[in-house]
């Protein structure tokens, strides 16, 4: 059964009731038979699109403190060691997942742990690829903490169309491993920023799962 996330409710039932509509008034008003069905078409297309934004499968994670888990579904674009400016003030690795518009946009948490920073940050709405998106689009920054990893920080970052992000970490929350972290609505991507000695079980251009694909052990 194709489950669909809760920050989607009402943009499916706007879009459902506007298609249902788009569809009646073209069978009702146009009398030309091979319009009249490319209008539908075109409208359960918009449809469909709509769904696939906010679909929410089900995955079980690991739940193993020695593993971190892709955050979202999408293509790994960026790995390199960097300054993270914002709360470690130091040098860490950044992994970053590009999520497209048909990738699933739910984010989830990486390891099991307790929230030590949560922030949103607005911005600008560059491409999600720009090398300044990181740090000037709109955003959120959160910091889990476990006994193996010690502080990981994942940073939501919006796109040219991704307009709304949706955190639901909060300081001092307990945490589970692979469960809803929040929704970057049509896409974007995740930066997370790990220890220098962490040992990274993914490659550039790798395509991963959110929730249930280790990309780091240590």
């Amino acid at each position: 059964m194709i489950r669909f996330h809760k920050e989607g409710y009402r943009i499916i039932l706007t879009a459902l009731i506007i298609s249902i509509i788009g569809v009646v008034c073209a069978e009702k008003l146009i009398e030309i038979p091979w319009l009249v069905k490319l209008i539908q078409i075109v409208i359960l297309g918009f449809l469909i699109i709509i769904l696939q934004f906010f679909r929410n499968p089900k995955r079980i994670a690991p739940l193993n403190n020695d593993i971190l888990v892709a955050p979202v579904d999408g293509k790994v674009v960026v790995i390199e060691e960097v300054e993270e400016p914002e709360y470690f003030k130091g040098k860490r690795l950044q992994v970053s997942i590009f999520m497209s518009p048909i990738n699933v946009h739910v984010t989830r948490y990486a390891m099991s742990g307790d929230i030590k920073y949560s922030k949103y940050h607005p911005g600008k709405y560059l491409v999600a690829w720009h090398p300044k998106a990181s740090t000037e689009n709109e955003r959120t920054t959160v910091v889990v903490h476990n006994s193996s990893f010690g502080d990981v920080l994942y940073r939501q970052i919006a796109g040219a169309l991704a307009k709304r992000i949706v955190n639901y970490a909060k300081q001092g929350d307990k945490v589970v491993q692979g469960t809803d972290a929040g929704f970057i609505k049509f896409g974007s991507r995740v930066d997370l920023f790990l220890p220098l000695d962490t040992k990274l079980k993914v490659s550039l251009g790798d395509k991963v799962k959110g929730g249930i694909q280790a990309i780091a052990e240590k």
